[in-house]
């Protein structure tokens, strides 16, 4: 289930990020051609960076993903689908939804090795990609900006059986047929987002592990699209070697070999046995930064969760992401504070693999309140970095506010030509990564307000 606001947006992008678009301003190819916005920018060679840990360590996060549900509980056996997958997407699909679906199940197949494709709307699938609005999905699952259910293959479905047995995932012996419910009011990042995570459920693992860095399994929402780890599992999931009812014992002992024949650099890395992620840290996490709470509760579960990290004696990027909580926080009250957390975060992330985006993620907050005190060079240094760690991770929400962070720095520098072109560029990765275009100009004016000139004339 991806969660209705994820963790780690900048602070920038919070007042428009999460809205939903209403069908009127959802882009159509005639408003786009009358629009002063540029064309929408999309992604087109994936670059996933291959798993870079130990064989050793990937067969227990392997074992703690595929064996145990979010909530805790354990699973008894492996569960997967057998034999070819048809995926066919159902109810008011964007042509956007299609294409990302298209190239998502072309990466299945080369990545994952998996038997894979799309058919039509009408045609029998195990997978069924329903395309609703998010007032739909928030009314059938109040958390959830999207969801993925076994044996149903509509909402409506899904709302009769919600009680039944034959919804619950640990009861299954084999995967036959799953329904995933995607937004089609929000923005083409978000609909690709849930594409991805919900489709990899669907696939594979049904557990989030916060210590996992290079993830999507990863209730941060840091990563947004499949990685090469997140392929690995999948590769894995399906091998020959494995099959559906195979419970914890008979897998862990064929996983190492199925390992060392797909990822072989992965034989001689040294293990990294990082510790277990407690449920109260996990829980104060979520308070911190998920909705509802008012700002003393969040800042008290903020303060708990670094409590609970130094206590762990954690030096990875869950000490990080305390800290960038806390730093989210603060940015309204203390802003000077809030800038030492997300400095204490960028520590802590250096220290960690795998953590590029993450460091993006925070270049974005420090470099905002860099250009918010007049000093532009030091935004351009933080920014410059990163915009290609966020292409990389084809996160154009990220790469988008990084660039039109650069471009305000470079008005302030007096390199007024250099930033036009900037913020154009920009502006074409905002309409994929926010959508509608009152939602583009509303981040330009955000991110242009934190400019001490532009600022002052309001």
């Amino acid at each position: 289930m991806r969660r209705t606001r994820p963790f780690f947006l900048p602070f920038v992008l919070l007042l428009s990020a999460c809205m939903p678009i209403a069908p009127s301003d959802t882009p159509t190819r005639a408003a786009s051609l009358d629009s002063s916005l540029p064309a929408m920018k999309t992604f087109s060679v994936p670059r996933p960076l291959p798993a870079s840990r130990s064989n050793s360590d990937i067969a227990r996060d392997f074992m703690d993903l595929h064996f145990q549900l979010e909530s805790g509980r354990q699973l008894p056996r492996l569960s997967r689908f057998e034999g070819p997958i048809a995926v066919r997407v159902t109810g008011n699909a964007p042509a956007q939804l299609d294409r990302d679906l298209k190239r998502l199940l072309h990466r299945l197949r080369a990545e994952a090795g998996l038997d894979i494709r799309q058919v039509s709307a009408d045609t029998p699938a195990q997978v069924t990609i329903e395309a609703i609005s998010s007032a739909e999905i928030r009314r059938a699952l109040p958390m959830a900006a999207c969801f993925v259910v076994p044996n149903v293959s509509s909402i409506a479905e899904y709302k009769r059986k919600r009680r039944s047995s034959l919804l619950n995932w640990a009861k299954l012996e084999e995967r036959t047929s799953v329904a995933i419910f995607v937004p089609n009011d929000t923005t083409p990042q978000e609909m690709r987002d849930c594409l991805h995570e919900e489709l990899a459920q669907s696939l594979g693992p049904l557990n989030d592990l916060y210590r996992l860095s290079d993830s999507v399994f990863n209730d941060d929402n840091v990563h947004t699209v499949l990685t090469g780890f997140d392929m690995l599992i999948l590769r894995a999931t399906y091998d020959s070697a494995l099959s559906s009812g195979m419970n914890r014992a008979v897998v862990a002992a064929r996983l190492p070999g199925i390992l060392a024949r797909l990822n072989p650099g992965g034989e001689g890395l040294g293990v990294n046995r990082q510790s277990r992620t407690p449920r109260v840290w996990i829980d104060a996490v979520q308070k911190a930064l998920g909705p509802g709470a008012k700002h003393f509760q969040r800042r008290a579960a903020a303060t708990e969760a670094l409590q609970v990290a130094s206590a762990m004696g954690w030096q990875d990027h869950r000490r990080a992401f305390s800290h960038y909580a806390m730093g989210r926080i603060l940015l309204i009250t203390d802003p000077d504070q809030a800038r030492a957390e997300f400095e204490a975060a960028g520590r802590f992330y250096r220290m960690s693999p795998s953590t590029d985006l993450h460091l993006a993620y925070v270049a974005s907050q420090l470099g905002a309140l860099e250009l918010a005190r007049g000093r532009p060079e030091t935004t351009l240094a933080l920014v410059a970095p990163h915009i290609d760690t966020a292409a990389r991770h084809e996160n154009a929400a990220l790469l988008s506010t990084l660039l039109l962070l650069r471009a305000e720095a470079l008005d302030l520098t007096g390199r007024v030509s250099e930033a036009r072109e900037v913020r154009m560029d920009s502006l074409g990765w905002a309409r994929y990564g926010f959508g509608a275009d009152w939602a583009v100009r509303a981040k330009l004016r955000e991110i242009a307000s934190l400019s001490p000139l532009k600022g002052q004339r309001g």
